[in-house]
């Protein structure tokens, strides 16, 4: 009698762990990752970060900045990629699908750094949903021409392309105060020395900052669009 109980907890036992296996398999299978918040000044905060470039490998860059704002700062964080839809895997070279941009409802800052992406409407939608919701917006690097809707005209978001003429410079130049131009100095073969500019020394932002490089060129500009303030000029190094 003892023996069919024992198999009987087992079989129930097995039948539990197997029940519970779908629930973690979906789980698994999100295509995004989040780093809850340990204690900081960002405590109950959520920081959603966009890696979605195919040059710079923000998919590997993002993630350590994205665990240093959660581990040492108390910032919820959630990592979005662009995946492709077929692997299932991380590809910049999709360019149009970045999944879990829902994410952006409870954000209280976006994170950007993407190139030349194409995404689907209903994806771009939550992008210039947030854009328009007044919230703050840190865009790297390449965000200034972060969309370019070339195969997609008709799409209602097409405006939002880099080299877009209405509005001018896309979302890159009304966000950010600039869209794509050119490289300044030679790409790929010079680096960078970050210098305050002047009269911001005292800048909330560049306040204990000292010396800065970066290990590429930076990027030329025409003018800065609105109330765009610079705050570290690039001087190119050979």
């Amino acid at each position: 009698m003892r023996k069919m109980n024992l198999v009987l907890k087992l079989s129930t036992l097995a039948v539990l762990v197997l029940g519970c296996l779908p629930s973690l398999q979906a789980k698994a299978a999100d295509p995004w990752v989040v780093f809850d918040g340990h204690d900081g000044p960002g405590k109950g905060k959520h920081i959603v970060f966009i890696a979605a470039d195919d040059e710079y490998r923000s998919e590997d860059l993002i993630p350590q900045y994205a665990k240093i704002a959660a581990v040492h700062h108390g910032f919820k964080c959630t990592l979005l990629f662009a995946v492709n839809e077929k692997t299932g895997e991380i590809d910049p070279n999709t360019l149009d699908n970045v999944p879990g941009l829902e994410a952006l409802e409870t954000a209280d800052l976006m994170v950007i750094f993407a190139r030349f992406r194409q995404l689907p409407d209903e994806q771009m939608k939550r992008i210039i949903d947030y854009t328009n919701s007044g919230k703050p917006i840190i865009g790297l690097r390449t965000a200034t021409h972060a969309f370019n809707y070339r195969s997609n005209r008709d799409s209602p978001y097409a405006k939002y392309t880099f080299n877009s003429r209405d509005p001018r410079g896309g979302w890159g130049r009304q966000v950010l105060g600039e869209t794509w131009i050119s490289h300044y100095g030679n790409h790929r073969s010079e680096s960078t020395r970050g210098v305050i500019a002047p009269g911001m020394e005292n800048h909330p932002i560049a306040q204990g900052t000292e010396d800065i490089w970066g290990p590429s060129d930076v990027y030329g500009l025409t003018e800065l669009e609105g109330d765009c303030k610079p705050l570290i000029m690039g001087q190119v190094l050979s």
